[in-house]
């Protein structure tokens, strides 16, 4: 029997069922507010992931070439490389995305606006090349068609002593031919068909814009047969050592001028017929950077290239000299493109060229004809200066007058 006043077995009963109930009521409620709270870090976790793709790329990114940036200033260039693989900034896309050389379509060069500057240390990101067949690409159709100068002449014939008069007044604006950018030309005159019989002028050095003021007589001529002859002129850059290279052509029928007093005529040079002028042509950008004295040469692509193998092709690729004062500083060359006539290489070269020797500067670029038995053919040139033709010239200012601006033109290539 209890005693007086000890808890009975029902309310121990009691205390110990409500004990236990507050005891686990804690439990499953320690529980769930941990479990909300790992729930809860784990869904705002996914958030940031699918709402934001990039944001830790971003980041990794964004240090990268912060890191970049400051290894350029430290002329680290082992540095540079290992990171410039692995975090390639968006302007070269372009080179390495699996649509070169064609151009990442993901990339629209028509909108970066204002043109991005050229390769350089910073602040001067990199410049884009221009990707082939592009909008830029037509754009620049209008400069393939080159300017050979032109020729002033005069011609008559004297009845009274049957003999035909050619008189080589001029010319102007003639290309340049040589390492200098300037050429040495000279006249040829034929009356075709013949060929055998022919006059020449002087040698006018180094001059673009010649004086000749010569005068041909052809003695003892009839008329009668003068009329049926075509008055052919070719002026030709003169070379010691080499070939002499043709500049351009001018062709007039007799019969078809009035020989009874002197005529002159202004006429504008032609690519010789003998091939010389149909070599192909050449689409390529200058960028000049002045913060960094360097320019950027970008050979894009060619079209209608000579044919110099037996199979009616070629296998192209282009050197890039860069010359001062007529002296080869450095080279540097394309990939070779296996039987193309229309290659497009799309690479670029950079030359260090400080601001001051601009004006005594050229560069020289030459398609090749690649040979694995013999020397390697020239398909053409191209001499770009200051000082050069008026095509070359006027891309070479362009350049200048746009600094950091890749500059694109087309050239006709030259013997």
């Amino acid at each position: 029997m209890s005693s007086p006043g000890a808890p009975t077995r029902d309310v121990l009963l009691v205390s110990a069922i409500i004990t236990v109930s507050l005891s686990v009521t804690v439990v499953l409620c320690s529980l769930c507010h941990w479990c909300q709270r790992k729930l809860g870090k784990r869904y705002k976790n996914s958030l940031e992931t699918v709402g934001t793709p990039d944001s830790g790329r971003g980041r990794s990114e964004k240090k990268a070439i912060n890191d970049l940036d400051r290894d350029f200033w430290n002329n680290n260039e082992s540095t540079v490389q290992q990171k410039w693989s692995s975090y390639p900034p968006k302007e070269f896309i372009l080179n390495i995305s699996p649509y070169a050389p064609y151009g990442d379509p993901r990339l629209s060069l028509k909108k970066q606006n204002p043109p991005q500057p050229c390769l350089s240390p910073p602040p001067d990101p990199p410049c884009p090349q221009l990707s082939p067949g592009s909008e830029e690409d037509e754009a620049h159709e209008g400069c393939s068609r080159e300017n050979l100068g032109r020729i002033q002449f005069s011609v008559g014939y004297n009845f009274q002593e049957s003999t035909l008069t050619v008189k080589i007044m001029k010319a102007q604006e003639l290309p340049a031919k040589d390492f200098s950018g300037t050429s040495d030309p000279f006249v040829k005159i034929y009356l075709l068909p013949d060929k055998k019989h022919k006059l020449e002028t002087k040698v006018k050095r180094k001059n673009l814009n010649p004086h000749w003021n010569e005068t041909f007589l052809f003695e003892g001529f009839p008329y009668e047969k003068v009329v049926q002859r075509v008055l052919y002129l070719q002026v030709l850059d003169y070379d010691r050592f080499s070939r002499n290279d043709p500049i351009g052509e001018v062709s007039i029928p007799l019969n078809k001028v009035d020989l009874t007093q002197m005529q002159t005529f202004w006429k504008d040079l032609k690519p010789c017929s003998d091939g010389s002028g149909s070599r192909g042509e050449l689409l390529l950008s200058l960028c000049y950077n002045p913060s960094a004295n360097s320019i950027i040469v970008n050979i894009i692509k060619a079209r209608n290239l000579k044919a110099m193998d037996i199979g009616g092709t070629s296998d192209p690729y282009v050197k890039v000299w860069l010359m001062y004062k007529d002296k080869r500083v450095e080279k540097k060359k394309t990939v070779t493109m296996k039987r193309n006539l229309n290659p497009i290489f799309n690479e670029s070269f950079a030359f260090d060229i400080p601001t001051e020797k601009l004006r005594e500067t050229t560069i020289i670029i030459t398609v090749m004809d690649k040979d694995k038995l013999s020397r390697n053919d020239v398909i053409g040139k191209i001499y770009l200066s200051w000082k050069s033709g008026p095509g070359e010239v006027k891309h070479w200012k362009d350049m200048i007058a746009r600094p950091r601006q890749p500059v694109a033109q087309w050239h006709q290539l030259k013997a």
